[in-house]
C-alpha cells in the first residue's frame, strides 16, 4: 500500500496537469473566437451591442442542464460566468455603476451578474446611478429593489417614474451579515453597533440578545459603518464579506441576520430592449384611475390569460392623475402573443402604461 500510493498520486497530478493543460487551451480558443466576434459586430454595426443579457442566461442555463457533476450547477455556471465575464471584456469592457460606496451588498450583486473583469463605478444614491446609465456614461447600473424581510425598496421604485431607464436583467443576493471589530475594538468594550437601517432591522433579535445595551447607529450603507469603526475603539459593525476583506477588519460573529433566507433583489438597468430567453419576467407600472373596483378591473385580464404576477406595489402619486400608481411584475415577456394581449386590455383599463423591461429571471 505504502509502494503504492506515491506512484497513485503522481499519476493523478499528471492527469491534472493534462486537464489543465486543455483547460487554458480551450479557453484561450473561446477567448480567440470572442475577440472575432466582436470584429464582425464592429464592421457590419459600429454601435453594436456587445453585452446580451438573454443570450448570457440562455447559455448559464443550458451549462446548469448539463453539468453532470461533483460540483453542483450553481457553483459551475459561476465559473462560466467568470470565463463569459473575462471574454466579453476583450470586445468592450462593460462599466456598470452600483450603489456604493465600494464594499456594498450592491457591488456584489454587481459582481455576481456581470463577473470580476467588469468595471464597476461606485455611486453615492439611487438617483445617480440612474443618471449615469441614462447620459451613457456606464452601460448598465444595479439598484436594490427588495428585501425579503425588509419589503421593496421605494426610492428604486420612484426612480423609473421620471426615467426612459429599462430594465435589461436581475439577480437575487442572499444576504449575510457579520458582527465586525477593527484590530483596535475593545471587545468587551462595545457600546456602538453601526449599519444601515435595513440590516439593523435584520439583525434586530439577534442584537437584543447579544448586546442589548449597545447604540444603534444607523448610516448610509454597511460599508460605511465598517469604514467608521476602524478609528473608534468601542465600536462595531454589521456588514458583509465584501466589506470586512476591503477594511481588513475581524468577525466577531457570523450571519447574525434573523432569518436564514433572508436575501435581496436587485435590478440591472439600462438603454435596451431584451429579447426573449425562454424564461422571462416582465415590469410594468400601471396609473389607474380613482373609481371603484379599479384593482380589480387591473388584475382580471391577467387571471383571464392565466399570467402569473410575481410582485405588485402601490405608490403614492405624483400628480393629480396618478391617483394610484401600481408596479407589478409577472411571467411572460412582451413580445409572447397573450402579453401582448394583456397589455393592450390593461392600457384600456388604466390612465396610463409604462412598460419597465421584459428580461430573463436571474440564473444565480
Amino acid at each position: 500500500m505504502t509502494d503504492e500510493t506515491p506512484t497513485n498520486l503522481d499519476s493523478l497530478r499528471e492527469r491534472i496537469d493534462d486537464l489543465d493543460n486543455e483547460i487554458l487551451r480551450l479557453i484561450s480558443a473561446r477567448a480567440e473566437c470572442a475577440k472575432q466576434v466582436a470584429e464582425v459586430k464592429t464592421q457590419s454595426d459600429p454601435g453594436a451591442v456587445f453585452y446580451r443579457p438573454e443570450r448570457e442566461a440562455q447559455v448559464l442555463r443550458r451549462i446548469m442542464e448539463l453539468n453532470p457533476g461533483p460540483l453542483n450547477s450553481e457553483e459551475m455556471a459561476r465559473l462560466f460566468r467568470e470565463i463569459m465575464s473575462a471574454c466579453l471584456a476583450l470586445e468592450q469592457p462593460t462599466k456598470v455603476a452600483y450603489l456604493g460606496p465600494e464594499g456594498t451588498f450592491t457591488q456584489q450583486a454587481a459582481l455576481k451578474h456581470f463577473g470580476e473583469s467588469a468595471v464597476s463605478m461606485p455611486m453615492a444614491a439611487i438617483d445617480e446611478v440612474f443618471r449615469e446609465v441614462e447620459a451613457g456614461a456606464v452601460n448598465y447600473g444595479v439598484v436594490p429593489v427588495e428585501n425579503s424581510t425588509e419589503g421593496v425598496v421605494s426610492h428604486t421604485l420612484d426612480s423609473f417614474m421620471d426615467s426612459s431607464i429599462r430594465i435589461c436583467g436581475e439577480v437575487v443576493l442572499r444576504i449575510h451579515h457579520h458582527l465586525l471589530v477593527a484590530d483596535t475594538t475593545l471587545r468587551d468594550k462595545v457600546s456602538r453597533v453601526y449599519s444601515h437601517p435595513q440590516s439593523l432591522a435584520q439583525c434586530r433579535k439577534w442584537l437584543d440578545a447579544h448586546y442589548p445595551r449597545a447604540e444603534r447607529v444607523p448610516v448610509s450603507s454597511n460599508a460605511e459603518a465598517a469604514r467608521m469603526i476602524k478609528g473608534e475603539w468601542h465600536s462595531a459593525a454589521i456588514a458583509g464579506d465584501m466589506a470586512a476583506k476591503l477594511y481588513g477588519l475581524e468577525k466577531v460573529a457570523e450571519k447574525i441576520e434573523d432569518r436564514p433566507d433572508n436575501s435581496t433583489r436587485f435590478l440591472i438597468i439600462g438603454s435596451q430592449h431584451v429579447p426573449m430567453s425562454g424564461e422571462d419576467k416582465t415590469s410594468i407600472v400601471v396609473a389607474m384611475r380613482n373609481q371603484p373596483g379599479a384593482l380589480h378591473d387591473l388584475l382580471e385580464p391577467f387571471h383571464r390569460h392565466s399570467i402569473d404576477l410575481t410582485r405588485l406595489e402601490t405608490r403614492p402619486s405624483r400628480t393629480g392623475v396618478w391617483n394610484y400608481v401600481f408596479f407589478i411584475d409577472f411571467k411572460g415577456h412582451v413580445d409572447e402573443p397573450r402579453v401582448a394581449a394583456v397589455l393592450e386590455e390593461v392600457r384600456l383599463r388604466a390612465s396610463e402604461v409604462k412598460v419597465l423591461g421584459s428580461y430573463p429571471v436571474g440564473v444565480l
